[in-house]
C-alpha cells in the first residue's frame, strides 16, 4: 500500500516574493534556502525551511498562469498543501479508482527530478492538494 511520509510544504500565493520575504525572512527570521524560477509552472518560488517541512512562497511570472488567476480571484494567501509520498504512480491509480478528481491525470516531473501531481479541491473538501515523490 502506498504511504504518505509527511507534509512536504505549505504553499502561499504572493504577488511579490521580495515584499513577502520582508515578513517571512526579516520579521520571522526564516531564511530561504532557495529562490528559483519554475518555468513549467510560470512561477518564481522561494523555499523557507521550517523543521521537517517548508513554506513555499509562489509568485506568478505570467499574467495567464494558474497562480495569476488564483491571485485575481482570491488574493494572496494559502494556495495548497503538499504531501510527500513514497509511490506517486500507486497513489494516482488508487485515487482514480476511488473517483477522486485529479488535476493531473499523469504525474509531472520537476526540473530537480521530483514527481508531482495535483488533486482538485472538489475532492478534498476545499483544499488544493499536491502530492510529491522526491528523487531517490
Amino acid at each position: 500500500m502506498p504511504e504518505i511520509k509527511r507534509i512536504h510544504h505549505i504553499a502561499v500565493a504572493v504577488e511579490n516574493i521580495d515584499t513577502a520575504l520582508r515578513f517571512w525572512r526579516d520579521m520571522l527570521g526564516i531564511e530561504p534556502t532557495q529562490i528559483t524560477n519554475a518555468p513549467q509552472e510560470s512561477a518564481q518560488i522561494a523555499f523557507l525551511p521550517l523543521g521537517e517541512t517548508e513554506i513555499e512562497l509562489v509568485q506568478p511570472t505570467t499574467p495567464d498562469s494558474g497562480m495569476s488567476r488564483f491571485l485575481e480571484k482570491h488574493g494572496p494567501g494559502m494556495h495548497h498543501l503538499c504531501l510527500e509520498v513514497d509511490d506517486l504512480n500507486a497513489w494516482l491509480e488508487k485515487l482514480k479508482a476511488g473517483g477522486v478528481i485529479l488535476i493531473n491525470e499523469q504525474l509531472k516531473v520537476g526540473e530537480d527530478g521530483r514527481l508531482y501531481a495535483f488533486i482538485h479541491p472538489k475532492s478534498t473538501h476545499g483544499v488544493l492538494l499536491e502530492l510529491y515523490q522526491l528523487p531517490k
